[in-house]
């Protein structure tokens, strides 16, 4: 695999989770509500990607949040006074359930950092350069939800702990005339296995150009250095610090992998991927079945 020279402590115990955007795109249901607690049936956005890093092992979690969101903040501590008011109302599963996605404070480990700005998501990860533990970080873009028998952070940093990748990049394989849509590596050699060496990405090529049909989607492990890179990254596309320059900037002394994930991922950024987020999501629960069975003999809006 890649032979570059990440830092030695390759245990990955630090998730950071970008959740400043606005939302333009759900407005008016953003107004109020940041879209990363939309529901998706009853479970939150960022409930998903909290216990995706919870499966893997992540010890601390660092969020990047805009003062205008402080429902997140509420959302992902305790709320003792409410569970107690639900218990007393004989409402015992309801408050185990909320306890139970809270983060305890006795195990683990929650920061939240503001990036008051959009300058974009390399400028969001390094907002949180002071809160992470040593060695390399993973992020989490809880835009895109990937539901699977393993949680995709999870089979990325147990790949990442066995190999010398200083960067790795979640990818999936997309049709040609979707790459516009992406950034795709730029491969050196064929896969091996779920992984595949690049010496870099292209943001979001034209189809007859794309070195590959390699679309990097929002899950990261990236070596400490990113952030030295990312303190000297100079503004790019729309004047803002993007990642994938900063990556670039690393490929050559750390290396460069993407990983070809086993799940589903739905973009939760659009309309359309958060509907089928969400019936998919239904369609996992018998509870809904009879509803589903229903949709699928309706006709089409257009009929």
């Amino acid at each position: 695999m890649t032979t570059g020279n990440p830092t030695s402590t390759q245990k990955v115990r630090t998730a950071i989770f970008p959740v400043a955007g606005l939302g333009t795109r759900f407005l008016p249901a953003t107004k109020a509500t940041p879209k990363e607690l939309l529901p998706v049936v009853d479970r939150p956005l960022l409930q998903f990607a909290i216990d995706e890093a919870r499966e893997a092992g992540i010890e601390r979690m660092v969020f990047v949040s805009h003062p205008s969101k402080s429902a997140i903040e509420r959302y992902v501590h305790q709320d003792e006074e409410l569970c107690k008011t639900l218990r007393a109302k004989g409402k015992d599963s309801i408050a185990d359930t909320l306890d139970d996605h809270a983060i305890d404070p006795s195990s683990e480990q929650a920061h939240f950092v503001m990036q008051p700005e959009p300058l974009g998501l390399g400028h969001a990860i390094l907002c949180a350069k002071d809160e992470v533990l040593p060695g390399p970080v993973a992020v989490i873009l809880p835009d895109d939800l990937i539901m699977g028998k393993k949680g995709c952070i999870s089979e990325m940093i147990e790949a990442y702990e066995k190999m010398d990748a200083g960067h790795m990049v979640a990818t999936m394989e997309v049709a040609r005339d979707e790459v516009s849509a992406y950034g795709v590596l730029d491969p050196i050699d064929e896969p091996v296995g779920n992984c595949v060496n690049a010496s870099g990405m292209v943001e979001k090529p034209e189809p007859e150009v794309a070195p590959s049909l390699h679309a990097v989607v929002g899950r990261y492990v990236l070596d400490a250095s990113i952030f030295d890179d990312l303190e000297t990254q100079e503004p790019g596309m729309g004047g803002e610090i993007q990642l994938t320059d900063s990556i670039a900037k690393g490929v050559e002394r750390v290396g460069l992998c993407g990983f070809r994930f086993s799940g589903q991922r739905y973009d939760c950024g659009s309309k359309a991927g958060m509907l089928r987020a969400t019936l998919a999501y239904a369609g996992q629960r018998s509870e809904f079945d009879s509803v589903l069975q229903e949709e699928r003999k309706l006709p089409l809006a257009a009929e």
